[in-house]
């Protein structure tokens, strides 16, 4: 049994792994045995996570934009000249932006769809060589995105762009899920509800109260992050392909 979530040996990238979920996950897979390969923009607490996750394992810094085209490839060819073969990709940088209706900026919403979207499709399609190379119709590679609730239920926020970036992210996770499972590739993504993270922050003053919007009454931790990254990363995993995995403690259900 315990085999059935071992993942230990593997390669991964989690992008966006300096705080938040991304960092979560990577510490999940640095304590589980995987070398782990962590990029963001801001250096600093980039090399602030890889200080503190190397105490635990084998954890590499590899500062990148990837709000860029030149950022993705610069960063995948960075990976690629390390690691020819990866078994994990975590897609998780992401953005988001509020503001009115009346005033949503196009500087906002190609921000955030370029970050969410777009990166998650052009870095994925740069590392598929070494995602090839690592796949095997056993023990497949693994691409997982990162969505979220509010690309499933109506957020009741004004972050428009990213609402619509992360239903794209689901759909685009259905697409790729379908058409990269026959060469050995599983393609899933996680849709978290809430957790804390920079990108929450300004509704953690309230945290008793978004609390209590969720069926499970609390918010999300990092071991849930982990364990469930871990879960669609190893065996247990193997035959799930092309779905998105709500991480909410029931919060969609509860909306619809």
């Amino acid at each position: 049994m315990n085999k059935l979530f071992d993942i230990s040996g593997k390669v991964a990238v989690v992008t966006g792994g300096s705080r938040g979920i991304g960092a979560m996950i990577a510490r999940g897979f640095v304590e589980a045995g995987v070398r782990v390969y962590i990029t963001a923009r801001r250096e600093e607490e980039l090399r602030q996570t890889e200080s503190e996750l190397s105490q635990l394992g084998e954890c590499i810094a590899v500062p990148g934009d990837l709000s860029s085209m030149d950022g993705v490839q610069a960063f995948a060819t960075e990976v690629s000249r390390r690691e020819p073969r990866l078994d994990i990709l975590v897609n998780n940088a992401g953005a988001t932006w509020g503001a009115d209706i009346d005033v949503f900026p196009e500087g906002g919403w190609d921000k955030t769809m370029d970050l969410n979207v777009k990166s998650i499709f052009f870095l994925t399609q740069a590392l598929l060589p070494a995602l090839r190379s690592a796949a095997s119709m056993e023990d497949p590679s693994r691409v997982i995105n990162i969505g979220s609730v509010n690309g499933i239920t109506h957020p009741h926020m004004n972050n428009y762009a990213y609402s619509a970036s992360k239903a794209a992210v689901h759909q685009l996770t259905r697409h790729m899920g379908a058409d990269l499972a026959p060469e050995g590739i599983n393609v899933n993504a996680i849709a978290p509800g809430f957790f804390p993270s920079k990108m929450t922050a300004h509704m953690l003053a309230f945290e008793e109260e978004v609390a209590g919007r969720v069926p499970r009454r609390r918010l999300g931790d990092a071991d849930d992050a982990a364990g469930t990254a871990i879960y669609l990363c190893s065996r247990a995993g193997a035959w799930v392909a092309g779905h998105t995995l709500a991480l909410d403690g029931g919060f969609v259900a509860n909306a619809g």
